[in-house]
């Protein structure tokens, strides 16, 4: 197991938390082809409108884009195409059993690098309702001017 200070962020998906609540929160493995790694260190990476989805007992995530490597060869992966996601068998089975309840869904939450391995932190959320987006935005404004008049 690596260290926290091991981590580095890539990429957050913001409207994941903005539009979902999160209840439980994984850490798995990508699998990735060639140049892919080099593309997500210098950070051309978006998981914005990404979705994990169980299918015959293997998670993959969907919509992910990871932007082409200018130098790379010949060989250049598409650059929304479907990635396998690598989680034990529990895991998988504990998400198929999540999301088969009314209004949960399996989110991309962060990309991070551990060490030399390119980690992703995935959610099960239930979709918010408008009024509850509302309630986070009043709170952030709140947070907001508290600093503001902390530093005047």
């Amino acid at each position: 197991m690596y260290n926290v200070s091991d981590m580095k962020t890539i990429t957050v998906n913001k409207k994941a938390r903005f539009n979902y609540f999160i209840s439980d929160e994984i850490e798995a493995g990508i699998v990735l082809e060639g140049s892919e790694v080099k593309s997500i260190r210098g950070g051309n990476v978006s998981l914005n409108e990404s979705f994990v989805v169980v299918q015959n007992g293997e998670v993959f995530l969907k919509n992910a884009y990871i932007k082409p490597y200018e130098k790379a060869g010949v060989f250049i992966p598409d650059s929304r195409r479907n990635r396998k996601l690598l989680l034990s068998k529990q895991e998988i089975l504990k998400l198929e059993k999540k999301i088969k309840e009314k209004g949960f869904t399996i989110l991309p939450l962060k990309m991070y690098l551990s060490g030399n391995f390119v980690k992703v932190q995935i959610g099960v959320g239930k979709g918010k309702k408008l009024f509850d987006k509302r309630e986070d935005l009043k709170e952030k404004s709140i947070k907001k001017d508290l600093q503001r008049k902390s530093y005047i």
